[in-house]
């Protein structure tokens, strides 16, 4: 199965003996395997779990944060655009730490307003929370 993740960004990976992509959508955590059925779904930041054969016939695993975007399944081809798309090394663990403390103080501010809460940047600063979450989990995973 053939694997293509794109970020707005540029940022991006493929890989083309891909056993398997975990993803958490909308709905659920979804795992495509080959011969998946056609589908298309929105994703949430979450870890992007992928598991391929390497040139050796090894079954490696690799993991990114990914942020909000589209999933397509579709001819043993996975297709996935996000928003963010970060590598272990490229996680910036205090950078992470800051977004997550600035997404709930952000939250919890919108959230006891007395005034009309603003659903725009209430929804802005989850994402920024579950996009920090995702990294703080992948750099997690790869200690």
């Amino acid at each position: 199965m053939k694997l293509k993740v794109l970020s707005f960004s540029g940022e991006s990976f493929s890989h083309d003996t891909v056993l398997s992509v975990t993803i958490m959508t909308k709905s659920w955590e979804i795992t495509v395997l080959n011969r998946h059925s056609p589908m298309i779904a929105s994703i949430e930041p979450c870890v992007l779990y992928t598991v391929f054969k390497d040139e050796n016939g090894m079954s490696q695993r690799e993991d990114f944060a990914v942020g909000s975007g589209v999933i397509e399944v579709h001819n043993s081809s996975v297709k996935i655009m996000a928003d963010m798309l970060i590598d272990v090394e490229e996680v910036d663990l205090d950078q992470a730490e800051i977004a997550k403390q600035r997404a709930i103080e952000l939250m919890e501010k919108y959230k006891h307003s007395k005034d009309q809460v603003d659903m725009e940047k209430f929804i802005e600063a989850e994402d920024m929370l579950l996009k920090s979450i995702a990294q703080l989990k992948l750099y997690d995973l790869k200690r």
